[in-house]
């Protein structure tokens, strides 16, 4: 009898010593055991993402990168206000991961490794001091305007005064988009060409007898947005292209470089249907 107690009691302690090394070979979550079990792995999306370019995608790039910060917190989202033609050499110069144009790519520049993604489109609106009468033109009156062919705007219906003309610099995707539609390339007689969407704007809102062209996108309620043909620049008309002077926001990358994982996350962000909202809420016409 002393002998079955004694051998019970040592199968109890044998079960407890066994159950006892088991709890110790548990492991937290992110440890390894005996390499049987999968280390928790963070997802968790850190680093930068760094733009550049067209001053024009302002408040639409400036809407996706605050919208992609707040899903990435580990993310620093930058936009550097440069121009088309300064964010196109960015980008291939390595200065930053994705260049921002609002023109379409020259042949010279996909020729050297460049890639053009279209974001979005945009009306260019013409726009004039909210104290100006007139209020509609045809492309043909415009480009007259601009080529220095009509000088006063008793011409075309407004106040004996000169016109003051009010463009982008050279290099400028605005100016780019502008001067095509409009046929008025190399021929435009500019009394002040500005660096930046929002300084046409304010000289525009300052003069009541200049004309300039802006981004639909980033237009205020301080200059008026002029009918081009009888048809008004809004989302709608650009999209249906009854609007005519508009043209493309472009994501430009290098063909032949591989983006960073958050540059390709906010890249895929941007062009997804998920972001379209944000872009129509910006004033423009998302391509997807």
């Amino acid at each position: 009898m002393r002998k079955v107690q004694k051998l019970c009691s040592l199968l109890l302690a044998a079960i407890l010593t066994g159950a006892a090394l088991t709890g110790c070979s548990q492991t937290s979550p992110g440890q390894e055991s005996g390499g049987n079990s999968t280390p928790s792995v963070s997802t968790k999306l850190t680093g930068t993402v760094a733009t550049d370019g067209s001053t024009s995608m302002e408040k639409v790039i400036g809407a996706l990168g605050e919208s992609f910060q707040e899903q990435n917190e580990g993310v620093t989202f930058t936009y550097n206000p440069t121009g088309s033609g300064s964010g196109i050499q960015a980008v291939q110069e390595g200065r930053c991961d994705i260049g921002l144009s609002s023109r379409e790519l020259k042949d010279e520049e996909t020729e050297a490794g460049l890639t053009g993604t279209v974001l979005a489109l945009d009306g260019i609106a013409v726009i004039v001091n909210p104290e100006n009468p007139v209020t509609d033109m045809d492309m043909e009156t415009i480009a007259k305007l601009y080529t220095g062919e009509i000088e006063n705007w008793k011409d075309v219906g407004g106040n004996d005064a000169p016109v003051v003309l009010i463009g982008r610099e050279a290099g400028s995707g605005t100016r780019g988009g502008f001067e095509s539609v409009t046929g008025t390339g190399e021929k435009c007689q500019y009394r002040q060409e500005l660096t930046s969407t929002g300084d046409v704007i304010t000289a525009v809102a300052q003069n009541p007898d200049a004309i300039g062209y802006a981004s639909l996108a980033s237009v205020k309620d301080s200059v008026r947005a002029l009918t081009v043909g009888g048809v008004a620049p809004t989302e709608d008309t650009v999209k249906d292209g009854s609007y005519v002077i508009q043209r493309p926001f472009i994501l430009v990358t290098k063909s032949d470089a591989k983006l960073s994982e958050a540059a390709q996350a906010f890249f895929d962000f941007a062009t997804s249907a998920d972001a379209a909202q944000l872009i129509s809420d910006a004033g423009a016409v998302a391509a997807n």
